[in-house]
């Protein structure tokens, strides 16, 4: 069975600004409030904030970008932490370019980064496919979900 959530991404591409300068295209980040370079895990993670915030109803404030965090004393930053109404970690999500296959390597990526955040629900995002999962930290187990979970309704 295929668990694959279709999030329908290129939906959100008119919400996207995109500038030219030169040959050089830049795409704004609505979260850090600034210019960044178009490249495709860029455009991956941009698509996904404005799915987040358009059909998700996440407000732009609930929603770290690049957050960091220490593993094993290595400094390391998750791509996208959203918080709940109560300010804490609901949603954590690892965003790669669509020519990157979600394999083990990335599961193993976001779980490690879960360790010290201890997130209730993971996401992984290529852009065509996507993975959410819920993490159960007593049973040490976790399920794939046929949908993210309702933001709104609090998970």
């Amino acid at each position: 069975m295929d668990t694959s959530l279709d999030l329908n991404l290129p939906f959100y591409q008119s919400l996207l600004r995109i500038k030219h300068q030169g040959e050089t295209r830049y795409l704004w980040d609505p979260i850090r409030n600034k210019w960044l370079v178009l490249q495709p895990e860029e455009l991956v993670r941009q698509l996904l904030i404005q799915y987040l915030m358009t059909a998700l109803g996440v407000s732009k404030n609930r929603i770290a970008i690049e957050r960091g965090l220490t593993l094993n004393g290595l400094q390391k930053r998750c791509d996208i932490l959203i918080f709940d109404q109560a300010m804490n970690p609901w949603l954590l999500v690892e965003c790669k370019a669509p020519t990157v296959s979600l394999n083990q390597v990335v599961f193993r990526q976001i779980a490690t980064y879960n360790i010290p955040l201890q997130v209730p629900f993971l996401l992984v995002c290529n852009g065509p496919q996507a993975y959410c999962c819920a993490i159960d930290f007593q049973a040490k187990t976790f399920s794939f979900l046929a949908a993210i979970p309702d933001y709104l309704a609090g998970g």
